[in-house]
C-alpha cells in the first residue's frame, strides 16, 4: 500500500500575516517615497497623497498599467502589523510598463480609483520601508518603497 501526498500551490506569501511591526507613527510615514522603477509617492501630513507611476498590487500588476494622481492615506494597525492604506481618488495619468503596441481590446481598462495596502517594516538601521506583493502570490515578489533621499 502506498500513500499519496497532495501539495497545494500555496506559496509562503500567499497567506502573509504581516511584519508584526506596531510602533511606526504617521509622522514617520509622511514624506516622499520611491522605488527603483521610478515610482514616487508623497504622503502628506494632512492625510493626502500624490502618486506617480504606481503599479498595481497582487495580480493587477500583470495588467501593466501605472497610475498617477492624488488620493488619501492612513496608517492602520491589526494583529499582523501596521499597513499604509493608499487610495487613489483622482487619476491624472496612466502609463504602461509594456512597449507601446496596438491596443488589446481584451485588456482590462486601468482603474480610475484604486487602493493599495503597503506593509510597514523596519530596515537595518531602523528606518521604515513600505512594500506590497505583486504578481503570483506563490512567487512572493515584493514592490519595495524607500524614503526618498534629500537632495
Amino acid at each position: 500500500m502506498s500513500a499519496l501526498t497532495v501539495l497545494t500551490a500555496c506559496g509562503p506569501y500567499q497567506y502573509y500575516g504581516g511584519t508584526g511591526l506596531h510602533d511606526a507613527t504617521p509622522a514617520e510615514v509622511a514624506g516622499s517615497w520611491e522605488n527603483v522603477e521610478g515610482t514616487h509617492v508623497a504622503f502628506r501630513e494632512d492625510g493626502t497623497a500624490l502618486l506617480e507611476r504606481l503599479d498595481g498590487q497582487d495580480f493587477d500588476f500583470e495588467d501593466g498599467w501605472r497610475l498617477s494622481g492624488t488620493g488619501t492615506w492612513q496608517l492602520t494597525d491589526d494583529d499582523g502589523g501596521q499597513k499604509v492604506r493608499l487610495v487613489l481618488t483622482a487619476r491624472t495619468q496612466v502609463e504602461s510598463r509594456f512597449p507601446l503596441t496596438a491596443h488589446d481590446p481584451l485588456a482590462p481598462e486601468p482603474p480610475t480609483t484604486y487602493s493599495w495596502y503597503f506593509h510597514v517594516d523596519r530596515a537595518q538601521h531602523d528606518e521604515l520601508k513600505l512594500f506590497f506583493f505583486y504578481g503570483d502570490p506563490d512567487v512572493g515578489n515584493a514592490y519595495v518603497m524607500t524614503r526618498k533621499a534629500a537632495s
